[in-house]
């Protein structure tokens, strides 16, 4: 699922989106987004790393050199310095919200639709596949999936395109039937009372 952003990550990330555009256009985007999913994909599965990236008890300075010998040379100038400067600004620990906001803005620029899709079970990769073809020519846009799975939803599919939700689970057909029975339930009783009294009552149902 992608991450939530806020005012403060977006105005990061609209200064990198800058500088990556200034320094190789559509190119340059995509390797920034590209190392910075890599450098949150680490922070996610290195517990230590993310607690070094974040804690406040870590002096700034001791981070930036050790930061440096981490990094250099394994992400470029303009990745590395970006990160410094999270450092020196207090501003790591937002760096997953940052790259999230960052992603939004590369996959606007270069036509793409982020896409949260929920299913009952892991899709295989020819769902996957078909779904993102059908989505494509829903959008016009290239679909980028963020996956999850959500056993309640017992069949079908959600998706989520920014604040919009499209619900075509199963479970959402139930409880859109079980709404309509009801409704059509009062309708009738109001109709034909004498339908729906109890036996006990004296009055056949």
């Amino acid at each position: 699922m992608a991450t939530h952003t806020d005012t403060l990550a977006r105005i990061y990330a609209r200064s990198l989106f800058e500088l990556s555009d200034e320094s190789g256009g559509h190119t340059a985007l995509q390797e920034s987004a590209d190392e910075l999913d890599q450098i949150c994909e680490l922070i996610r599965d290195d517990r230590k790393l993310a607690e070094f990236m974040s804690s406040p008890l870590i002096e700034m300075s001791a981070r930036r050199t050790t930061l440096e010998k981490i990094f250099s040379g394994r992400i470029s100038d303009l990745i590395l310095r970006f990160i410094q400067v999270l450092n020196t600004n207090g501003r790591l620990g937002h760096l997953p919200q940052i790259t999230a906001a960052f992603s939004q803005m590369v996959n606007h620029a270069l036509g793409r639709v982020e896409i949260d899709v929920a299913t009952p079970t892991p899709m295989d990769d020819a769902t996957r596949a078909d779904l993102a073809r059908r989505l494509q020519e829903t959008f016009g846009k290239e679909p980028v999936l963020h996956t999850s799975v959500d056993p309640s939803l017992i069949g079908g599919l959600t998706l989520r395109v920014g604040d919009q939700l499209v619900d075509g689970s199963v479970a959402s057909q139930l409880r859109r039937l079980e709404s309509d029975l009801q409704q059509a339930g009062g309708h009738a009783i109001r109709i034909h009372p004498d339908q729906f009294m109890s036996a006990e009552g004296g009055e056949t149902a």
